[in-house]
């Protein structure tokens, strides 16, 4: 098990809106994650610059691929995401699976830290309701997509194990 530590299970925006719930967990090297997610097929999502914003309209204009579109920043006890990956739904990046992970201080019973993540799915592009900026809105069962994550790690044999945890609400 994992040394007793409470996280508060929810990230925020840099302007301390609620968002996205923390709904998966992974124990692993950084090296190790980031190859489970290559062998799943994921791609490594780029960090937001003005570049990459131009370019995520781009895709979503003209419906073509953007297969490491960035994902924005979210906190989560205060610090941004260490890794960010996403997997293309179709031909344009207004739909697409991702997952944000936070490297914590918890670890495994064999050393190997905690990192705590938020799988959900974008379902397209539009305003943020809280700030008006262009954003991905996502669907609303956050459940079926961290399994549709695990399933993707599963059948790609990265994972070794797997426990569910009560959370609040569904688990």
């Amino acid at each position: 098990g994992f040394r007793k530590q409470s996280f508060e299970m929810v990230t925020h925006t840099p302007q301390g809106i609620p968002g996205d719930p923390i709904n998966v967990g992974l124990v692993g090297t950084q090296k190790e994650v980031v190859h489970a997610f290559a062998v799943a097929g994921w791609d490594t999502a780029d960090a937001v610059t003005l570049k990459t914003a131009s370019e995520i309209g781009e895709s979503v204009l003209f419906d073509h691929p953007y297969p490491d579109a960035p994902v924005s920043m979210l906190l989560f006890d205060g610090h941004a995401q260490d890794l960010a990956f996403e997997k293309p739904e179709g031909f344009s990046a207004d739909r697409r699976h991702h997952v944000r992970f936070w490297q914590t201080d918890a670890a495994g019973d064999d050393g190997r830290p905690l990192w705590l993540g938020s799988a959900s799915f974008d379902r397209g592009v539009g305003l943020s309701h809280d700030t008006g900026a262009v954003t991905h809105h996502i669907g609303p069962d956050i459940d079926a997509e961290r399994d549709f994550l695990m399933r993707d790690l599963a059948s790609a044999g990265t994972l070794v194990s797997t426990s569910e945890i009560a959370g609040v609400g569904a688990t």
